[in-house]
């Protein structure tokens, strides 16, 4: 489950990434002068840096608290399959 968890992220982070790129390049053209493409820019770059190291903060909270985080997904997990099986 914490692999997946981090798998899961890290592709949020590409996507993002790439997300931002895109939208960079297809607006390019509409800014009204290069004034406004550099504060684009920097806005979309200061998004890029504190989403990215909000997500890897959170991964290492994860790692950090993972027995306990997936030790109670796995215990309802197991009650749940416990009392369908009635």
């Amino acid at each position: 489950m914490h692999r997946r968890d981090v798998t899961v992220a890290w592709a949020f982070i590409v996507g993002l990434w790439l997300a931002m790129f895109f939208v960079a390049y297809a607006t390019w053209g509409i800014a009204p002068n290069g004034g406004a493409r550099v504060l684009l820019l920097i806005a979309g770059g200061t998004v890029l840096v504190f989403n990215t190291a909000a997500i890897m903060a959170m991964l290492a909270h994860y790692r950090e608290d993972r027995d306990f985080i997936y030790g109670l997904d796995i215990k309802f997990l197991d009650e749940a399959r416990a009392a369908k099986g009635r």
